[in-house]
């Protein structure tokens, strides 16, 4: 009996691929690159304390807090014109922010960037999926997709030196004119349209609720980080918490739901889900740390700092490349725990970095963390879009986005409370006396400024001790990491035993089948059975 296999991609897919790879690239960039314009930025627009931190976060907060709603608008409208439409926005917005006059203009044009951006991510993921239905060939092209996100995130501080040391501030939201404007001259031609034609009328009060429960928890978070426990972060996270269950509630009564939450039902869908959120979570809780090792403990330039953060980028990009190759021999599961594992090895070995001479001990875990963390990014993701039907790939897209942004919230969060609490409780009993200890229990960079105003030996003292409660947290923080990381590990590997195809031949929801529209685009179907 013959059987029907799913068509393999061909020549126009792979080089729709490259052209899906360069907003993500973008992205990836956009949200590193800005941190080395500051003190020029700064210098040229003023801003207040309160429209500096603004200008850093709106992006990343518009970006999480919209990805919703754009990853269903894309099933309703056509996947590809969602893309060309936010493409032709950051593009148009890239400009508006190079050529701020002020503060408030600048603000204004990131969160306009910070939503454009939101279309492009999810749309980008969920045309993988509508481009590569062979099983191999979606898992190496979500694995390529997820490598260009490490690329771009390494790249950014290196590019935005070179162009900050020829040109003025604004040249670093220049960079995405050139590549967006190549994708609306491309994407035409080499990106298919895919759309949902029974995804029904978007409802524009589950989009408000989605994103008032996002930004409400992202932002409580920060603050949180930020302040520590308080009545604000805390009123936040309430908020976003309840707003989120009438979220959930919402889609569970109406006929076309923002996010159809049957998707969980899938066991493959949701332990994946699960992993990336925990994975990312144990990701930027260790960066949060080692970055500022790097810094402040052994005193490199933010530029120097960002060179001895590539072998971290070069280890995830190895481990996302090399993802589909293993899984081709074994269980995804068996990949991502052992993936895990390996991060849980590195973890452990970040205990060892000391005060005085763990340059290399640091950068060596964080290599082997990156190899180990890879998989998990490259096969979670895929295990999330592979996992839901076709039809609904713009919304598992952003599902998936979604649960990186909170994973990467939730690091910062828990992880940086257990490891500055530590911090703050060892610098208080190790400071020298006649120091301001309120001051150094901040953070440590307050700690390294008020011990160069000191002076010797008082100031010494100081910064000796201000390292060393530093380190103890990295130290405290890397253990707690590291057990999350092996629990993650042997779920991986009791939970994630079958593939999504295997799942969906046992009654979840098959993919539908295209058909040609008069309009050109390709909206999914039901298929029949003969």
């Amino acid at each position: 009996m013959a059987t029907n296999s799913p068509p393999r991609a061909g020549r126009r897919e792979w080089i729709g691929l490259a052209v899906l790879a360069l907003p993500t690239l973008l992205l990836a960039m956009d949200m590193t690159v800005l941190h080395l314009a500051i003190p020029s930025l700064t210098a040229d627009l003023r801003p207040t304390t309160s429209q500096m931190l603004w200008i850093l976060d709106i992006y990343g907060f518009l970006i999480a807090g919209f990805l919703l709603t754009m990853g269903t608008l894309g099933d309703r409208i056509g996947r590809r014109r969602l893309l060309l439409i936010g493409g032709a926005a950051f593009g148009a917005t890239s400009v508006l922010a190079a050529f701020s006059t002020s503060a408030e203009m600048l603000i204004l044009a990131r969160a306009l960037l910070g939503i454009a951006g939101a279309t492009l991510m999810p749309s980008t993921l969920s045309l993988i999926r509508t481009m590569f239905h062979d099983p191999a060939q979606r898992t190496v092209a979500v694995s390529v997709w997820m490598t260009c996100f490490a690329v771009g995130g390494a790249l950014g501080p290196l590019l935005g030196g070179l162009m900050l040391g020829r040109f003025e501030w604004g040249s670093v939201f220049l960079l995405g004119v050139p590549v967006m404007s190549l994708l609306l001259v491309l994407g035409p031609f080499l990106l298919p349209e895919h759309k949902n034609a029974d995804a029904g009328r978007l409802d524009l009060i589950s989009a408000a609720l989605s994103l008032t429960a996002i930004l409400s928890v992202v932002y409580g978070l920060k603050v949180l980080v930020e302040d520590g426990p308080g009545t604000a972060p805390l009123a936040f996270l309430a908020l976003g918490l309840l707003t989120g269950l009438v979220f959930v509630r919402r889609q569970r009564t109406i006929a076309h739901p923002l996010v159809d939450l049957t998707l969980f039902r899938n066991r493959t869908f949701s332990t994946a889900a699960a992993l990336l959120t925990v994975g990312v979570m144990v990701m930027a809780g260790s960066q949060l740390f080692t970055l500022q090792y790097l810094q402040l403990v052994e005193g490199l330039s933010p530029l120097q700092a960002g060179l001895w953060s590539l072998p971290n980028a070069a280890g995830l990009m190895v481990g996302a490349m090399s993802a589909p190759a293993l899984a081709a021999r074994t269980r995804p599961g068996t990949v991502i725990a052992g993936g895990l594992a390996l991060t849980a090895v590195a973890l452990a070995s970040l205990t060892l970095v000391g005060a005085t001479d763990g340059l290399l001990i640091l950068v060596a875990s964080s290599t082997l963390m990156g190899v180990g963390l890879g998989p998990m990014a490259a096969l979670g993701t895929d295990l999330i879009v592979g996992s839901a039907p076709v039809e609904r790939s713009g919304t598992a897209s952003a599902l998936s986005e979604t649960a990186t942004e909170l994973g990467a919230g939730l690091g910062i969060a828990i992880l940086g409370s257990i490891g500055f609490g530590v911090y703050r409780s060892r610098v208080s009993e190790s400071a020298p006396e006649g120091v301001d200890v309120h001051t150094a229990r901040e953070s440590l960079g307050a700690a390294v400024d008020l011990a160069r105003g000191l002076g010797d030996p008082l100031g010494t003292e100081l910064l000796t001790a201000a390292r060393e409660a530093f380190v103890s947290g990295l130290h405290v923080t890397a253990t707690v990491a590291g057990v999350a990381a092996l629990v993650m590990a042997v779920l991986a590997a009791l939970l994630l035993k079958r593939t999504p195809e295997a799942e969906k031949g046992d009654g979840a929801p098959a993919d539908r089948s295209a058909e040609p529209t008069t309009d050109g685009s390709v909206r999914e179907t039901a298929p029949t059975d003969t």
